[in-house]
């Protein structure tokens, strides 16, 4: 009995590291995917107005480097005036915030209608903007 209960705990013990080591490439595998749909959701609902390319400022400024960027800060954009007074710095909240209901956060904006995201898509989208831009 005391044979089989050691090999029985020694089994045990190198099973669950076993474990980790087999499913971590899955779980590798599965990043590229969530970075591809971070940028799948910027591109359904972003895309069509904004770039992440520095410089490439269309019907709504480029996104690059928004994080931490003062709000209606941009040069070569013609912000409504009420982005060039809002006075703050954007951060993943008021991103968000902003993607969800931009009067809200800054009334009299120049962001046309699309229709909105969800919160889940709003992060997803965040989180591309912070991965693009760096």
């Amino acid at each position: 009995m005391q044979t089989s209960l050691g090999t029985w705990l020694r089994a045990l013990a190198f099973a669950g590291p076993l474990t980790l080591l087999l499913s971590a490439p899955s779980s590798l595998a599965q990043q590229p995917a969530s970075n591809e749909t971070a940028q799948q959701a910027f591109n359904n609902s972003c895309r069509t107005c904004h770039s992440v390319k520095e410089g490439d400022n269309r019907l709504g400024p480029n996104l690059s480097k928004i994080v931490g960027r003062k709000a209606g800060s941009l040069p070569n954009y013609n912000y409504s005036p009420s982005m060039k007074e809002a006075g703050f710095v954007w951060d993943e909240d008021k991103i968000t915030r902003f993607m969800l209901k931009p009067d809200e956060v800054v009334s009299g904006n120049k962001m046309q209608p699309y229709g909105g995201v969800s919160a889940e898509e709003a992060a997803k989208i965040v989180a591309y903007l912070q991965a693009a831009s760096q």
